[in-house]
């Protein structure tokens, strides 16, 4: 059960609390990517609780395989950058999206604007930042000119998508279908297969979170009636698991064993395994899972979640950025001193995006209620109404 504040928090308080949240997360898990539960515990003697330094300190420049990227100290991850990114398609198209419009919006916004890149501590464009899975849509459609609907395929199948669709659940907050069906029609453009569905998935999780009353269970609740195929096994599967502790520390090793049946990289994380990121029907991607067992880990408390994500190791900035996203649309207060940090060590406007979004919302929501109105009139006319009795 949520404490009451959080139930009644309002569409702005769960906008700013999915965004900043996820940025949130997603700084804090940058800093221990790619690495074990036992690494991380070796490293930092002791769990992560708060923002840390890059994994080999003032070497970062150079010491592999992070280099060039500082990675640590707050510094948000191209997770955020493609947030963002995707939340300046919405203030420019203020309607609903679909895959024409990364086409025509997201994918200039990448190749030809200059933002502060906190990694690089520079000026530069995002293209030059965001990993190869991303500069995929850039190659296939501006340079490929492929149908943006299906531009995804032949992509890795990885987290891409999922990772920054968070947007798309909060413009279609309280409505997961809704949500589910424009994020599948955006991550075409980007992903296929599992990875597509993770997008899609995410999205409806955010919207569910959105409802007033919501709590973790009922995201989940959600989520499971729109998966499909190893997608949804894998979430009914860490789930079930995360609903039987209420530590992360007891939940780390039991909800990697539950997600490992679905995940293609296998154990090795900087090593995948032959099969890695390839598409199917009875895998996962292992983020959006572990993420919603986190939620539920942490009964919905943002810090615990993201602090459960990030301790897990692996994809961890990625899976503390979607629990962060979750978290924060439920109502969960976002930490203060760690929102304040990220924003001034990324030098980035953490609440701007969130009040556009907001913003937008609203247009869309209005847009989306004069539409079902002509709808209705039109079916009334044609007779389609069943009689009252």
């Amino acid at each position: 059960m949520q404490p009451k504040s959080q139930q009644n928090a309002s569409l702005d308080e769960r906008i700013t609390g999915a965004l900043v949240g996820a940025a949130v997360g997603d700084a804090l898990g940058g800093p221990v990517e790619g690495y074990s539960p036992e690494q991380i515990l070796e490293r930092h003697g002791g769990r992560v609780h708060g923002i840390v330094g890059p994994w080999h300190g003032d070497a970062w420049r150079t010491a592999r395989p992070l280099a060039p990227y500082h990675k640590g100290d707050g510094h948000v991850t191209d997770d955020t950058l493609m947030t963002h990114a995707l939340v300046r398609v919405y203030a420019r198209v203020r309607d609903h999206l679909d895959a024409y419009a990364i086409a025509d919006h997201l994918v200039p916004d990448l190749m030809t604007e200059p933002r502060w890149i906190p990694e690089l501590e520079t000026e530069a464009l995002p293209l030059q930042r965001i990993f190869l899975a991303e500069k995929w849509l850039v190659t296939r459609i501006h340079y490929g000119h492929a149908d943006p609907r299906e531009a995804g395929t032949g992509n890795i199948v990885n987290c891409g998508a999922a990772m920054y669709t968070a947007p798309v659940g909060l413009v279609n907050a309280a409505d997961p279908r809704a949500a589910y069906a424009e994020a599948l029609d955006i991550a075409g453009a980007h992903q296929s297969s599992y990875g597509r569905e993770a997008a899609g998935v995410l999205a409806a999780g955010v919207a569910a979170a959105c409802t007033p009353g919501a709590t973790p269970d009922s995201v989940v609740s959600a989520c499971l009636a729109l998966a499909k195929d190893g997608t949804r096994a894998a979430i009914e599967r860490v789930c079930e698991e995360a609903s039987r502790h209420t530590d992360f520390e007891s939940a780390l090793g039991p909800l990697r064993a539950a997600v490992a049946p679905y995940d293609t990289v296998g154990p090795d994380y900087r090593a995948p395994s032959l099969g890695a990121r390839r598409p199917s029907r009875l895998h996962a991607i292992e983020e959006l899972p572990i993420a919603l067992g986190m939620l539920v880990v942490a009964r919905g408390d943002h810090r615990h979640a993201v602090l459960g994500a990030v301790n897990y190791g692996r994809d961890c900035d990625s899976i503390a950025t979607m629990a962060g996203a979750l978290a924060g649309a439920l109502g969960s207060p976002v930490p203060e001193d760690w929102a304040k940090t990220v924003a001034e060590a990324s030098r980035l406007d953490l609440w701007e995006p969130a009040a556009t979004l907001t913003a937008v919302t609203r247009e869309i929501f209005t847009r989306d209620l004069s539409r079902r109105r002509a709808h209705e009139q039109a079916f009334a006319s044609l007779g389609g109404l069943a009689c009252s009795d």
